[in-house]
Protein backbone atom coordinates (compact mmCIF):
# COMPACT_ATOMS: atom_id res chain seq x y z
CA UNK A 1 0.00 0.00 0.00
CA UNK A 2 2.63 1.92 0.89
CA UNK A 3 4.55 1.27 -2.11
CA UNK A 4 1.17 2.15 -3.98
CA UNK A 5 1.13 5.48 -2.65
CA UNK A 6 4.50 6.53 -2.72
CA UNK A 7 4.40 5.59 -7.18
CA UNK A 8 1.14 8.19 -6.82
CA UNK A 9 3.05 10.79 -5.46
CA UNK A 10 6.08 10.08 -8.13
CA UNK A 11 3.48 10.45 -10.81
CA UNK A 12 2.18 13.17 -9.52
CA UNK A 13 5.61 15.29 -8.73
CA UNK A 14 6.73 13.81 -12.80
CA UNK A 15 3.65 15.71 -14.26
CA UNK A 16 3.91 19.08 -12.42
CA UNK A 17 7.78 18.95 -13.46
CA UNK A 18 6.26 18.70 -16.79
CA UNK A 19 3.89 20.69 -16.55
CA UNK A 20 6.17 23.73 -15.33
CA UNK A 21 9.12 22.16 -17.71
CA UNK A 22 6.06 23.28 -20.61
CA UNK A 23 4.80 26.11 -19.17
CA UNK A 24 8.82 27.42 -19.00
CA UNK A 25 8.56 28.20 -22.88
CA UNK A 26 5.11 30.25 -22.51
CA UNK A 27 6.66 32.39 -19.60
CA UNK A 28 9.52 33.04 -21.69
CA UNK A 29 8.12 34.11 -24.83
CA UNK A 30 5.62 36.24 -22.72
CA UNK A 31 8.65 38.07 -20.86
CA UNK A 32 9.91 38.51 -24.37
CA UNK A 33 7.37 40.08 -26.00
CA UNK A 34 6.68 42.28 -22.45
CA UNK A 35 10.55 43.21 -22.88
CA UNK A 36 9.98 44.17 -26.62
CA UNK A 37 6.90 46.39 -25.85
CA UNK A 38 8.85 48.04 -23.44
CA UNK A 39 11.32 48.61 -25.60
CA UNK A 40 9.33 50.16 -27.86
CA UNK A 41 7.06 51.98 -25.91
CA UNK A 42 8.81 55.71 -25.82
CA UNK A 43 9.01 55.92 -29.82
CA UNK A 44 5.50 55.09 -29.50
CA UNK A 45 4.83 57.59 -26.78
CA UNK A 46 6.56 60.72 -28.86
CA UNK A 47 4.67 59.35 -31.97
CA UNK A 48 1.21 59.62 -30.65
CA UNK A 49 2.12 63.15 -29.34
CA UNK A 50 4.13 64.24 -32.49
CA UNK A 51 1.33 62.91 -35.21
CA UNK A 52 -2.08 62.29 -33.27
CA UNK A 53 -1.12 65.51 -30.61
CA UNK A 54 -1.32 68.10 -33.29
CA UNK A 55 -4.64 66.07 -35.14
CA UNK A 56 -6.09 66.50 -32.59
CA UNK A 57 -5.79 69.86 -31.57
CA UNK A 58 -6.63 70.88 -35.46
CA UNK A 59 -10.00 68.91 -34.31
CA UNK A 60 -10.67 70.77 -31.42
CA UNK A 61 -10.10 73.90 -32.85
CA UNK A 62 -12.72 72.84 -35.21
CA UNK A 63 -15.46 72.96 -32.58
CA UNK A 64 -14.15 76.49 -31.15
CA UNK A 65 -15.13 80.22 -32.22
CA UNK A 66 -13.24 82.17 -33.63
CA UNK A 67 -11.73 85.05 -31.83
CA UNK A 68 -12.00 88.60 -33.16
CA UNK A 69 -8.35 88.57 -34.30
CA UNK A 70 -7.28 85.47 -34.76
CA UNK A 71 -7.02 82.52 -32.11
CA UNK A 72 -10.01 81.37 -31.16
CA UNK A 73 -12.38 81.26 -28.49
CA UNK A 74 -12.86 78.28 -25.79
CA UNK A 75 -17.27 78.29 -26.99
CA UNK A 76 -18.22 75.18 -28.05
CA UNK A 77 -19.80 76.06 -31.98
CA UNK A 78 -20.49 74.04 -34.99
CA UNK A 79 -20.24 77.13 -37.19
CA UNK A 80 -17.12 76.16 -38.78
CA UNK A 81 -18.57 72.96 -40.32
CA UNK A 82 -21.37 74.44 -41.00
CA UNK A 83 -19.35 77.19 -43.36
CA UNK A 84 -16.94 74.21 -45.35
CA UNK A 85 -20.38 73.87 -47.28
CA UNK A 86 -22.96 76.39 -46.62
CA UNK A 87 -22.91 80.18 -46.16
CA UNK A 88 -24.96 82.84 -44.47
CA UNK A 89 -25.90 85.77 -46.72
CA UNK A 90 -24.76 88.69 -44.36
CA UNK A 91 -28.54 90.80 -45.40
CA UNK A 92 -31.15 88.58 -45.15
CA UNK A 93 -29.58 85.56 -43.29
CA UNK A 94 -30.89 83.08 -46.13
CA UNK A 95 -28.83 79.98 -46.41
CA UNK A 96 -26.49 78.91 -49.47
CA UNK A 97 -24.05 76.85 -50.69
CA UNK A 98 -20.69 78.03 -50.34
CA UNK A 99 -19.75 77.99 -53.88
CA UNK A 100 -16.34 79.76 -53.13
CA UNK A 101 -15.26 76.75 -51.22
CA UNK A 102 -17.06 74.07 -53.25
CA UNK A 103 -15.09 75.35 -56.56
CA UNK A 104 -12.25 74.83 -54.98
CA UNK A 105 -12.80 71.19 -53.31
CA UNK A 106 -13.67 70.43 -57.12
CA UNK A 107 -10.45 72.12 -58.53
CA UNK A 108 -8.26 70.53 -56.00
CA UNK A 109 -9.82 67.12 -56.63
CA UNK A 110 -9.60 67.89 -60.77
CA UNK A 111 -6.25 69.00 -60.74
CA UNK A 112 -4.91 65.96 -57.73
CA UNK A 113 -6.38 63.12 -60.72
CA UNK A 114 -5.09 64.79 -63.43
CA UNK A 115 -1.49 65.12 -62.09
CA UNK A 116 -2.21 61.36 -61.27
CA UNK A 117 -3.57 60.86 -64.55
CA UNK A 118 -0.01 62.70 -66.52
CA UNK A 119 2.06 61.02 -64.04
CA UNK A 120 1.24 58.03 -65.33
CA UNK A 121 1.27 58.54 -68.51
CA UNK A 122 4.73 59.84 -68.31
CA UNK A 123 6.05 57.62 -65.60
CA UNK A 124 4.27 54.43 -67.56
CA UNK A 125 6.80 54.28 -70.34
CA UNK A 126 10.37 56.11 -68.06
CA UNK A 127 9.66 52.94 -65.67
CA UNK A 128 9.11 50.29 -68.56
CA UNK A 129 12.12 51.94 -70.04
CA UNK A 130 14.46 51.71 -67.09
CA UNK A 131 13.18 48.23 -66.02
CA UNK A 132 14.39 47.17 -69.80
CA UNK A 133 17.96 48.25 -69.69
CA UNK A 134 20.75 46.39 -69.14
CA UNK A 135 21.00 45.90 -64.99
CA UNK A 136 24.20 47.78 -64.19
CA UNK A 137 22.83 51.04 -66.38
CA UNK A 138 19.28 51.22 -64.08
CA UNK A 139 21.38 52.37 -61.25
CA UNK A 140 22.31 55.38 -63.34
CA UNK A 141 19.01 56.07 -65.15
CA UNK A 142 16.95 55.91 -61.23
CA UNK A 143 19.66 58.21 -60.52
CA UNK A 144 18.86 60.82 -62.82
CA UNK A 145 14.87 60.31 -62.07
CA UNK A 146 15.74 61.43 -57.77
CA UNK A 147 17.96 63.94 -58.84
CA UNK A 148 15.07 66.87 -58.57
CA UNK A 149 14.34 65.53 -55.33
CA UNK A 150 17.80 67.19 -54.59
CA UNK A 151 16.93 70.37 -55.20
CA UNK A 152 13.80 73.11 -52.73
CA UNK A 153 10.33 72.19 -54.22
CA UNK A 154 10.14 76.66 -54.31
CA UNK A 155 13.07 76.35 -56.55
CA UNK A 156 11.76 73.41 -59.25
CA UNK A 157 8.43 75.81 -58.93
CA UNK A 158 10.16 78.82 -60.14
CA UNK A 159 12.14 76.93 -62.81
CA UNK A 160 8.72 75.41 -64.30
CA UNK A 161 7.50 79.83 -64.18
CA UNK A 162 10.46 80.73 -66.38
CA UNK A 163 9.60 78.20 -68.54
CA UNK A 164 6.01 79.07 -69.31
CA UNK A 165 5.98 82.64 -68.49
CA UNK A 166 4.78 85.32 -70.99
CA UNK A 167 8.85 85.59 -72.55
CA UNK A 168 9.73 82.24 -71.58
CA UNK A 169 10.73 79.60 -73.30
CA UNK A 170 8.16 78.03 -74.61
CA UNK A 171 6.92 81.54 -75.94
CA UNK A 172 10.10 82.53 -77.16
CA UNK A 173 10.24 79.29 -79.47
CA UNK A 174 6.89 79.59 -80.72
CA UNK A 175 7.30 83.11 -81.62
CA UNK A 176 10.72 82.46 -83.19
CA UNK A 177 8.97 79.17 -85.37
CA UNK A 178 6.02 81.53 -86.33
CA UNK A 179 3.55 79.73 -84.91
CA UNK A 180 1.85 82.37 -82.38
CA UNK A 181 1.96 85.87 -82.88
CA UNK A 182 1.60 86.98 -79.18
CA UNK A 183 2.63 85.39 -76.39
CA UNK A 184 0.22 82.58 -74.47
CA UNK A 185 -0.78 82.99 -71.62
CA UNK A 186 -0.25 80.09 -69.41
CA UNK A 187 0.92 81.37 -65.88
CA UNK A 188 -2.12 81.89 -63.34
CA UNK A 189 -4.49 79.04 -65.11
CA UNK A 190 -5.02 75.69 -63.95
CA UNK A 191 -3.02 74.42 -66.88
CA UNK A 192 0.36 76.01 -65.02
CA UNK A 193 -0.76 74.37 -61.59
CA UNK A 194 -1.27 71.17 -63.46
CA UNK A 195 1.75 71.39 -65.68
CA UNK A 196 3.65 71.78 -62.06
CA UNK A 197 2.54 69.67 -60.17
CA UNK A 198 3.05 67.25 -62.83
CA UNK A 199 6.78 67.98 -63.17
CA UNK A 200 6.72 67.83 -59.37
CA UNK A 201 5.51 64.32 -58.27
CA UNK A 202 6.28 62.57 -61.39
CA UNK A 203 9.33 60.61 -59.83
CA UNK A 204 7.12 59.67 -57.22
CA UNK A 205 5.11 57.63 -60.01
CA UNK A 206 8.35 56.44 -61.96
CA UNK A 207 9.50 54.68 -58.54
CA UNK A 208 6.86 52.08 -57.68
CA UNK A 209 6.27 51.97 -61.25
CA UNK A 210 10.07 50.40 -61.85
CA UNK A 211 9.83 48.55 -58.84
CA UNK A 212 7.06 46.28 -59.98
CA UNK A 213 8.06 46.06 -63.45
CA UNK A 214 11.72 44.92 -62.31
CA UNK A 215 10.05 41.67 -60.92
CA UNK A 216 7.88 41.66 -63.69
CA UNK A 217 9.41 37.99 -66.04
CA UNK A 218 9.34 39.44 -69.49
CA UNK A 219 9.24 35.93 -70.58
CA UNK A 220 5.68 36.16 -69.90
CA UNK A 221 5.38 38.91 -72.67
CA UNK A 222 7.50 36.81 -74.98
CA UNK A 223 5.27 34.06 -74.53
CA UNK A 224 1.89 36.59 -75.29
CA UNK A 225 3.82 37.11 -78.55
CA UNK A 226 4.21 33.97 -79.39
CA UNK A 227 0.54 33.21 -79.04
CA UNK A 228 0.02 35.81 -81.57
CA UNK A 229 -1.04 38.29 -79.28
CA UNK A 230 -0.05 42.40 -80.62
CA UNK A 231 1.54 44.80 -78.12
CA UNK A 232 -1.55 46.82 -76.91
CA UNK A 233 -2.62 43.03 -75.92
CA UNK A 234 0.40 42.32 -74.16
CA UNK A 235 0.46 45.21 -72.43
CA UNK A 236 -3.26 45.25 -71.76
CA UNK A 237 -3.05 41.56 -70.45
CA UNK A 238 0.20 40.79 -69.42
CA UNK A 239 2.26 43.80 -68.21
CA UNK A 240 -0.49 45.97 -66.88
CA UNK A 241 -2.18 43.22 -64.66
CA UNK A 242 1.78 42.13 -63.51
CA UNK A 243 2.26 45.65 -61.80
CA UNK A 244 -1.13 46.90 -60.48
CA UNK A 245 0.61 46.97 -57.46
CA UNK A 246 2.85 49.30 -58.12
CA UNK A 247 0.20 51.35 -60.56
CA UNK A 248 -1.84 51.75 -57.53
CA UNK A 249 1.01 52.61 -55.02
CA UNK A 250 2.03 55.46 -57.46
CA UNK A 251 -1.01 57.10 -58.13
CA UNK A 252 -1.79 57.21 -53.96
CA UNK A 253 1.49 58.74 -53.67
CA UNK A 254 0.50 61.53 -56.37
CA UNK A 255 -2.77 62.15 -55.65
CA UNK A 256 -2.30 62.50 -51.81
CA UNK A 257 -0.20 65.29 -51.98
CA UNK A 258 -1.49 66.79 -54.99
CA UNK A 259 -4.04 67.27 -52.80
CA UNK A 260 -2.57 69.13 -49.95
CA UNK A 261 -0.12 71.48 -52.22
CA UNK A 262 0.28 74.75 -51.81
CA UNK A 263 3.80 75.95 -52.90
CA UNK A 264 3.13 74.94 -56.96
CA UNK A 265 -0.63 76.56 -56.61
CA UNK A 266 0.63 79.55 -54.77
CA UNK A 267 3.36 80.44 -57.05
CA UNK A 268 2.02 79.11 -60.64
CA UNK A 269 -1.59 80.01 -59.59
CA UNK A 270 -0.63 83.64 -59.09
CA UNK A 271 -3.22 83.44 -56.05
CA UNK A 272 -6.24 83.31 -58.22
CA UNK A 273 -6.86 79.73 -58.70
CA UNK A 274 -6.82 78.23 -54.93
CA UNK A 275 -6.50 74.77 -53.76
CA UNK A 276 -7.38 73.25 -50.51
CA UNK A 277 -3.95 74.33 -49.67
CA UNK A 278 -3.84 77.66 -50.14
CA UNK A 279 -7.89 77.79 -48.77
CA UNK A 280 -6.25 76.31 -45.21
CA UNK A 281 -3.72 79.03 -45.03
CA UNK A 282 -5.89 81.74 -46.19
CA UNK A 283 -8.06 80.68 -43.34
CA UNK A 284 -5.56 80.64 -40.56
CA UNK A 285 -3.90 83.68 -42.00
CA UNK A 286 -5.56 86.78 -43.52
CA UNK A 287 -9.38 85.27 -43.26
CA UNK A 288 -8.15 84.92 -38.87
CA UNK A 289 -10.64 82.24 -38.60
CA UNK A 290 -8.92 79.47 -37.42
CA UNK A 291 -12.02 77.14 -36.80
CA UNK A 292 -12.63 76.93 -40.34
CA UNK A 293 -9.03 76.64 -41.26
CA UNK A 294 -9.24 73.51 -39.15
CA UNK A 295 -12.86 72.46 -40.33
CA UNK A 296 -10.79 72.47 -43.60
CA UNK A 297 -7.57 71.09 -42.55
CA UNK A 298 -10.15 68.13 -41.19
CA UNK A 299 -11.98 67.68 -44.03
CA UNK A 300 -8.82 67.53 -46.08
CA UNK A 301 -7.19 64.72 -44.12
CA UNK A 302 -10.75 62.86 -44.13
CA UNK A 303 -10.40 63.04 -48.31
CA UNK A 304 -7.29 61.69 -48.41
CA UNK A 305 -8.08 58.99 -46.04
CA UNK A 306 -10.95 57.92 -48.44
CA UNK A 307 -8.02 58.14 -51.43
CA UNK A 308 -5.82 55.36 -48.85
CA UNK A 309 -8.68 53.24 -47.58
CA UNK A 310 -9.84 52.62 -51.57
CA UNK A 311 -5.95 51.77 -51.86
CA UNK A 312 -5.80 49.38 -48.87
CA UNK A 313 -9.21 47.69 -50.40
CA UNK A 314 -8.32 47.70 -53.85
CA UNK A 315 -4.70 45.85 -52.77
CA UNK A 316 -5.93 43.69 -50.53
CA UNK A 317 -8.75 42.54 -53.59
CA UNK A 318 -5.78 41.99 -55.48
CA UNK A 319 -3.87 40.07 -53.28
CA UNK A 320 -6.55 37.59 -52.28
CA UNK A 321 -7.36 37.41 -55.82
CA UNK A 322 -3.92 36.12 -56.45
CA UNK A 323 -3.63 33.95 -53.93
Amino acid sequence: MAEADAQTTGHTSTGRADGRAAALPNLTRRDEVRRKWLLVAPALVVLALAASGPLLIVLVYSFLTPGNYGGVVWEFSGEAWFKVVFHRDIFDDTLGFADAHLSIFWRSVKLSFLTTVLAFIFGFPTAYFIATRPEKYRGLWLFLITIPFWTNLLIRTFAIMEVIRADGVINQILLGLGVIEQPIQMLATDFAILLGMTYVYLPLMVLPLYASMEKLDFRLVEAAYDLYATRFQALKRVIIPTVKPGIIAGSILVFVPSLGAYVTPRVLGGGKHLMLGNLIELQFGQGRNWPLGAALSITLLLIVMVALLTYIRTTGNSEGGHG
